[in-house]
């Protein structure tokens, strides 16, 4: 493979669109939606940690994200609050 095809191979594969496995009627919400967690569940492996949904986002049990678009989206677990116990 020459160089020139090699960087031809480069950009097409940088600027390919991800399509979305989504088939549902309504449309679950999109990767870049607020609410993007109601998507459907393609594929989970809670014994892995980590779930698919079918607009393409991962899902990891420590409540992080990874889009489609490579994009990391830090855990953001709620945090309840410790229950402590005092001696009388």
């Amino acid at each position: 493979m020459s160089i020139a095809s090699s960087r031809r191979t480069n950009q097409t594969t940088s600027q390919r669109k991800i399509s979305s496995m989504c088939q549902h009627q309504p449309p679950c919400p999109t990767a870049d939606s607020a609410d993007r967690e109601a998507a459907h569940l393609v594929a989970h492996h809670p014994e892995q940690g980590w779930s698919l949904l079918c607009n393409g986002v991962l899902l990891f049990e420590d409540t992080g994200e990874l889009l489609p678009d490579g994009q990391v989206i830090a855990p953001h677990r709620v945090l309840g609050t410790p229950h402590v116990a005092t001696a009388a």
